[in-house]
């Protein structure tokens, strides 16, 4: 019987297809790429470690010629898929049908090099009917879809590893540029900037509480005298100031209040009531881009939180190719949605007309339908078996596909203006006549504070002439806000309406911002670091081209270009790579341009001092005048939680103040007389016992617990935190429990002995000073999670001859399996289900030799104009002839080797440097 060879990119993809293909079909996983650029010096092989470009992948002096290798964890699944296609009759290549997929299936193509027919199969989701119409309609590779993937990994790469060293030289060590990344990083800067140029403003208005008829209803004044009250819309966002063409009256807070008396005595009267009919239409289906946006804004999923669920969901069978640029529904899509309309809403609630939407984004391509439920007949949310975030995104996207098909909203929106003396306020409220989609879907909103748009404002029935009593009038005053900050939601629209990247690659870029240092996320806002402002700004003077929206803009159209064959890549690499204006020439020119020391410093305007980036951090430097007349140089470390667009002259002169005046003493331990300290360190405020000295290098610290404010603490709560972890009793198996606090705040641990320990984080309302032994016991009774709060998906059990049993977690970085404090993540395209043990056990037995290998490479000390020794004398004779052989040799650069190439572990630090 006639064999056919299956491969797409996962184990979970393959079982889904497996059951909608007939017999005589094997389907196997790649999982993911079979092979790529060497990530590290240790990956390039033998006859290529000598050449110059080796360290790059890329052959830039012979066409720029891609150095392809297998990576050590794609080997065994490469020998598998070999011995698969020696069974088989025909090879089927249904790998994703993006460029990614599309070049995965080329790489396969080239690696297995089959003597049978090969055919590429495509198909935008995983049922039985759309698997057997891709059986029917399979196609050739399409190899403009492969140059134009190819050209972007090149340039990737070459961005990427032709920056970063310069950055690691010039700003930190371990930085990373990237063709879209180092844009990104540029936008959140510069909406820091703003932020800190941002000067706030207060104005005042009122709001009066009117009646009527025994309903109450609210007013805010808008005019008077006949002209306009100054509000939000008559202020610069940029500046938080008044706009100059602005003709509005500024209250201040004294008329305000004036006002305010006057009016609660005086005669109101209706002078006009107005309706005016309005409708309301549903938004577009979801794109990769929107999905990002909105499942940010309602489930505040992270962007590769939101595609790794989206992807589950996908191969599992639930919903469309979730990696498009389009908004368009299949007439299939279409039926089932309506369908859904009907039976769920009732036929009133369906639109007259098939309702079709078309592309707003400028580079739109990919996949050629949006993100939707998959199959003819759309399975409800409850009835799917989902879960969770899986559920939750589900839910999202079978709304928005059903609402797309949804009759109008129909509201009225209601206006009452109400006069007092020479004033008139406005009474604004809405009517829903008919919800129409609104029963499905309603679009979600960054600013958590705005008026959900489903929800009735309902006014009072009046009529001109008419005289509402009087509650209240309150006079309010309103500061002006700086620009907001990013949300990961707002980042990804403002990428996607510049034409930079393409959404598949968001949530990487976001990632690798996150990752690099370049931001930090609170309260789902991205805040930019200082060494954020580092970099951009040597990026900025030195090359400004790669961090200019418009050029990287223009990049894209011509990358989508080369995938239509409207363009060429090689002439397009040699253009950007080489010759006198090309990046290679540039980095050469300008590096001994640039001043390291000029680029770690960071000069804000209102400060007195400088900001510095060192080797563990930012910091602030100030020269002051010494009592006799003299300079010193005051460094101080500053707070990590301390962002660039607050940090204000108040804050700097304390920082410094803080560093340079002797520590504040809070009194005496009693049981040892030594004086306890109040000290701030680069991870907040701490307490001390004693002072640094020759006989006492370390000596006691404790830091303030979270919800401890400096200013509040007292010497008994100083001597208290000094003396955890306390004891607080035996417990009833066997061991001590004791309350501690460590790097992640406090806790209570149940010592078993052996080395094996439980522990449990204290919240809420307890205290570590103060919590009781049975409390504590309460709390160790309780289910363990994972770090962050996180629950196991997945218990694997306990591998023989060990006394920890191994979970599967679900991160911020995807997923991983955890045994005791060591951690692995999983392979691409393996997911919770599909992980064994014994799988289990080997990704952490490879993460443990990592450590230990990378541990062993740290032993050296590299010593500035000294030859390099061991770290520690060892008494075989083996271990003293390596110990000879290596004082002998020079230290070298720890980003080069002799033949100029990078040494592994420089290379292996910029593996995520390409967007």
């Amino acid at each position: 019987m006639a064999q056919t060879l299956v491969i797409v990119e996962s184990p979970t993809k393959a079982r889904t297809i497996k059951a909608f293909l007939p017999k005589g079909f094997q389907v196997v996983a790649s999982m993911g790429h079979v092979r790529d650029l060497p990530n590290s010096a240790s990956e390039v092989p033998p006859a290529q470690k000598g050449e110059k470009w080796a360290s790059l992948g890329v052959n830039t002096g012979s066409n720029f010629e891609p150095l392809y290798v297998i990576p050590k964890n794609k080997k065994k699944i490469v020998r598998e898929l070999k011995s698969a296609l020696k069974e088989a009759d025909e090879l089927l290549l249904a790998t994703d049908e993006d460029r990614e997929g599309e070049s995965i299936s080329w790489h396969l193509l080239q690696l297995l090099n089959p003597k049978v027919p090969v055919k590429r199969m495509v198909f935008h989701e995983i049922t039985k009917d759309a698997i057997s119409n891709a059986l029917l309609k399979t196609r050739d590779l399409d190899m403009e879809l492969v140059h134009a993937q190819e050209t972007r990994r090149i340039l990737d790469r070459l961005v990427g590893y032709t920056l970063s060293p310069l950055l690691w030289k010039k700003v930190a060590w371990g930085l990373s540029a990237g063709r879209v990344q180092s844009v990104a990083v540029r936008l959140l800067v510069l909406r820091e900037r703003a932020r800190r140029a941002f000067r706030t403003s207060n104005y005042w208005d009122l709001k009066a509480i009117l009646e009527k008829d025994g309903s109450s209803f609210e007013a805010k004044l808008i005019s008077l005298g006949g002209k306009k009250i100054a509000s939000g819309i008559d202020f610069d966002d940029s500046t938080g100031l008044m706009k100059r063409e602005s003709n509005s009256r500024l209250i201040i807070e004294k008329e305000a209040k004036e006002f305010s008396k006057a009016f609660r005595s005086s005669q109101w009267s209706i002078s006009s009531v107005e309706e005016k009919p309005t409708v309301r239409r549903p938004v577009p289906p979801f794109t990769t881009s929107t999905l990002q946006q909105e499942a940010n804004r309602k489930l505040r999923l992270s962007a590769r939180e939101t595609m790794r669920c989206a992807q589950g969901l996908y191969e599992r069978g639930f919903i469309t190719y979730m990696r498009t640029d389009s908004v368009h529904l299949s007439e299939q899509a279409l039926n089932a949605s309506r369908k859904c309309v009907e039976m769920r809403y009732g036929k009133e609630y369906l639109s007259k007309t098939i309702r079709q939407f078309s592309n707003k984004s400028r580079n739109a391509q990919e996949a050629h339908e949006a993100i939707r439920p998959a199959g003819s007949t759309f399975i409800i949310p409850d009835d799917t078996g989902l879960n969770g975030r899986d559920l939750a995104l589900y839910e999202l996207i079978w709304k928005r596909t059903v609402a797309s098909q949804m009759a109008e909203a129909k509201l009225t929106i209601l206006s009452i203006e109400v006069s007092v003396e020479n004033a008139l306020f406005r009474a604004s409220g809405k009517r829903i006549d008919f919800p129409g989609f609104f029963r499905a879907y309603v679009e979600g909103n960054d600013d958590p504070e705005a008026a959900l748009e489903g929800q009735e404002v309902l006014l009072p029935a009046v009529s001109v002439g008419d005289s509402p009593s009087v509650r209240d009038v309150e006079a309010l005053s309103h500061n002006t806000q700086p620009p907001a900050r990013f949300s990961e939601a707002s980042l990804v629209k403002m990428l996607e309406k510049e034409g930079i990247g393409r959404p598949s690659t968001y949530a990487s870029i976001i990632g690798t911002i996150v990752d690099r240092g370049y931001s930090s996320i609170q309260n789902n806002s991205l805040i930019p670091s200082f060494t954020a402002f580092a970099v951009t700004a040597l990026l900025e003077e030195h090359f400004p081209d790669l961090v200019d929206t418009k050029f990287t803009a223009r990049m894209e159209l011509t990358l989508d270009e080369i995938s239509t064959g409207k363009a060429q890549w090689l002439p397009y690499l040699d253009d950007f790579y080489k010759g006198s204006q090309g990046l290679e020439s540039q980095v050469e020119k300008k590096e001994g341009d640039i001043d390291p020391g000029l680029s770690r410093t960071i000069t804000l305007e209102g400060l007195p001092c400088v900001v510095r980036i060192g080797r563990f951090g930012a910091y602030l430097e100030s020269k002051r005048l010494k009592d006799d007349g003299g300079e010193e140089l005051i460094k101080a470390t500053l707070p990590v939680e301390t962002t660039p667009a607050d940090l204000d002259e108040e804050k700097a002169e304390l920082i410094l103040k803080q560093k340079s005046d002797e520590p504040e003493s809070l009194g005496q331990d009693d049981e040892t007389g030594e004086e306890i300290y109040l000290l701030f360190g680069q991870y907040g405020p701490y307490v001390q016992r004693g002072q640094v000295t020759e006989d006492n290098q370390k000596p006691k610290r404790a830091s303030l617990p979270k919800g401890i404010k400096p200013e509040d603490l007292t010497l008994n709560d100083a001597v208290g935190l000094l003396k955890l972890p306390r004891l607080l009793g035996e417990h009833s198996e066997g061991g001590k429990v004791s309350a501690g606090l460590g790097r992640f705040g406090p806790y209570v641990v149940w010592s078993k002995g052996k080395g094996e320990k439980d522990y449990r984080s204290i919240k809420g309302d307890d205290d570590v000073l103060q919590i009781s032994f049975d409390r504590a016991l309460e709390l160790l009774a309780m289910p363990k999670r994972g770090r962050g709060g996180r629950t196991a998906l997945k218990d694997l059990g306990t591998p023989k001859g060990s006394n920890e049993n191994i979970q599967v977690y679900d991160g911020p970085y995807g997923l991983y399996v955890k045994q005791g404090k060591v951690n692995a993540s999983l392979p691409e395209g393996k997911g919770a289900e599909d992980i064994s043990l014994e799988e289990a056990i080997a990704l952490l037995e490879a993460k443990v030799s990592t450590k230990k290998s990378t541990k062993k490479r740290t032993t050296k000390t590299k010593v500035k104009g000294k030859k390099t020794t061991t770290k520690k004398a060892t008494t075989t004779k083996k271990a003293t002839t390596t110990k000879k052989a290596t004082t002998t040799k020079k230290a070298k650069s720890p980003s080069t080797t002799k033949s100029g190439k990078l040494r592994a572990s420089t290379v292996r630090i910029i593996k995520s440097t390409e967007d």
